[in-house]
């Protein structure tokens, strides 16, 4: 049964990706980040070297102008895009596989299932900025304490989708029909319900990137992210907020940055979503 499950899914998954929002997504994703990928080739300015041009409007040297340092705007941008998608690929799966660690867990027996779920409210009963408080509180202000907040923040939301999906794929009658036939337990759960259960952890993904570009952004804005000189769009956009009525120019490549990748991330998981249900 999951020899045929899983290229059908495959052909779902392209399917929602080969609409209007699918193609949209990853324009808004894949444009930024190659050009996050290739800001070598595209300047050659330092992102941390100061000038003599503070907060210059855009020109011929700075497409972007300059910021209250005379850096180049630009070039910062390019590499806050690097530094905060770089940031939520390493934090979004290391929650993926956590969360999907206790759900498994969840499944060899009640009272592992019931830990889970309580564990899962505990970590959903935190709001954001007070987790973010607390973990910087211990581990002080920078990427790494970054990666573990957005990672912990996912673990209960990959945590409940893949068990409601168990819960749901285990009374079907393959997995009913592999028991009576004297599977393991085990190998119901691993060879047939799991890879069943599979699809809305492909979409909580693409949600779970969108939503960490924005909380790495949220952290940074407050100074509770990666500490400057290293730029980000969050810590760009918060020392862009004092010049924001002489400056405005200072605010608009980060925020587009943002906007464009949170927007991507939300379409490509409403096209997955999409996809997944036809």
């Amino acid at each position: 049964m999951t020899t045929t499950t899983l290229p059908l899914g495959r052909n779902r998954y392209l399917t929602g990706l080969s609409t209007w929002r699918g193609l949209a997504g990853l324009a808004l994703v894949g444009l930024p980040a190659l050009a996050g990928l290739l800001a070598p080739l595209l300047t050659d300015a330092d992102p941390d070297a100061q000038g003599p041009l503070a907060l210059a409007g855009p020109g011929a040297g700075h497409p972007l102008g300059t910021d209250d340092l005379g850096r180049d705007l630009f070039s910062r941008v390019l590499h806050g895009i690097t530094a905060d998608l770089g940031i939520v690929l390493l934090a979004v799966p290391a929650g993926a596989l956590l969360g999907c660690a206790f759900a498994l867990l969840a499944a060899t027996s009640r009272w592992a299932d019931l830990a889970a779920q309580r564990a899962f409210d505990l970590l959903l009963s935190f709001p954001g900025l007070i987790l973010g408080l607390a973990v910087t509180a211990v581990l002080g202000p920078g990427r790494w304490p970054v990666v573990v907040i957005i990672a912990i923040a996912e673990i209960p939301y990959f945590g409940r989708q893949l068990r409601a999906g168990i819960l749901v794929q285990r009374e079907r009658d393959y997995a009913v029909a592999a028991r009576v036939g004297g599977a393991t337990r085990r190998r119901v759960l691993l060879r047939h319900v799991v890879p069943n259960a599979v699809d809305p952890l492909i979409v909580q993904t693409a949600v779970a990137l969108s939503v960490g570009v924005f909380i790495e952004g949220a952290l940074s804005f407050l100074g509770l992210g990666v500490r400057p000189p290293e730029p980000t769009l969050g810590s760009i956009l918060s020392q862009s907020v004092a010049y924001l009525a002489t400056h405005p120019a200072f605010a608009a490549g980060p925020l587009a940055a943002t906007t464009a990748l949170v927007l991507g991330f939300t379409l490509l998981a409403e096209a997955l979503n999409r996809g997944i249900r036809r």
